[in-house]
C-alpha cells in the first residue's frame, strides 16, 4: 500500500512538471515571438549578416565563415564547420531583431575562439547524448514495466541516459546565457545599435534565453520523477 501511494505521488508530481512546464513554455515562446516580430519592425543600417561579419572581425576570428540557412528559428553556430549559419530572414534582415540574433551567434564563436569551458563540456557531451536520446525513452519504458516485478537494472540505466540529457539541458544555460552577454557588450561597445535598440535587443535575448532555462527545468523535474520511481521501487 506504502508503495502504491509512492507511485501514485511520483505520477502526480510527473503530471505537475510535465503541464506546468508545457504552459510556462508555450507562455515564454509568445512572449519571445511577440517580442522578436515587434523588434523586428525597428529598422537599422545593418544586416543580420553585416552584424555577425563585424563582430567577427573586431574580435579578430578569421576562419569563421557567415552563411544564410533555409528555415525559420535555425540560427546556430557549428564549431566543426566554424560557420555562423543565420536563418534567412536574420542573415539579410535589417532590424534590432536580427541584429541580437546574429550577435548572439557569434558569441559562441566568441566563445569557441576563447576555449570557453561550459561550450567545451556540452560540445564534449552531444555524442553522449545524442546516443541517448535514441533509446532512452524505450529503456525508460521497459524499465519502470520490469521494477514492478523487483528488477530495476534497467530503470537505472534509462536514469542514467536521462541524466545525461539532463546534464546537457543544464550546461547549455551557462553557455548561452553568456553567448547573449558577448553579443550585447560588443553591440554595446561597437555602437551598432543605439542605447533603445540595445535595450530591445537584450529583451530579446532574454526571453530567447528563457526557452533553455524552461527546457531545464523541465529535465531536472521529470528526472526528480524517475529517480524516485527508482528509489521506491527498490525498498
Amino acid at each position: 500500500m506504502n508503495e502504491m501511494a509512492q507511485t501514485g505521488s511520483g505520477n502526480l508530481f510527473y503530471i505537475i512538471i510535465t503541464v506546468g512546464t508545457m504552459l510556462v513554455s508555450k507562455w515564454v515562446g509568445s512572449m519571445l515571438q511577440r517580442r522578436f516580430t515587434e523588434y523586428s519592425m525597428r529598422s537599422i543600417p545593418m544586416s543580420g549578416a553585416e552584424v555577425a561579419e563585424k563582430m567577427l572581425r573586431d574580435n579578430g576570428i578569421s576562419d569563421v565563415q557567415v552563411i544564410s540557412t533555409p528555415g525559420q528559428l535555425t540560427d546556430h553556430y557549428n564549431p566543426l564547420k566554424k560557420t555562423v549559419n543565420l536563418s534567412e530572414v536574420v542573415f539579410h534582415e535589417r532590424n534590432v531583431a536580427a541584429a541580437a540574433v546574429a550577435a548572439h551567434e557569434c558569441g559562441h564563436a566568441v566563445q569557441h575562439a576563447r576555449a570557453y569551458g561550459a561550450l567545451k563540456m556540452r560540445s564534449a557531451l552531444v555524442p553522449i547524448v545524442n546516443l541517448s536520446s535514441k533509446f532512452m525513452n524505450w529503456v525508460l519504458l521497459a524499465g519502470l514495466f520490469m521494477a514492478a516485478s523487483g528488477n530495476t537494472t534497467v530503470l537505472f540505466i534509462g536514469v542514467i541516459l536521462f541524466a545525461t540529457t539532463t546534464l546537457f539541458s543544464v550546461i547549455t544555460l551557462p553557455v548561452e546565457f553568456d553567448a547573449s552577454r558577448r553579443a550585447l557588450a560588443w553591440l554595446d561597445q561597437s555602437h551598432s545599435l543605439a542605447g533603445l535598440d540595445h535595450d530591445k535587443a537584450k529583451n530579446a535575448l532574454f526571453w530567447a534565453a528563457m526557452t533553455y532555462t524552461v527546457a531545464a527545468i523541465a529535465s531536472i523535474g521529470q528526472l526528480l520523477y524517475y529517480v524516485m520511481r527508482l528509489l521506491a521501487a527498490r525498498r
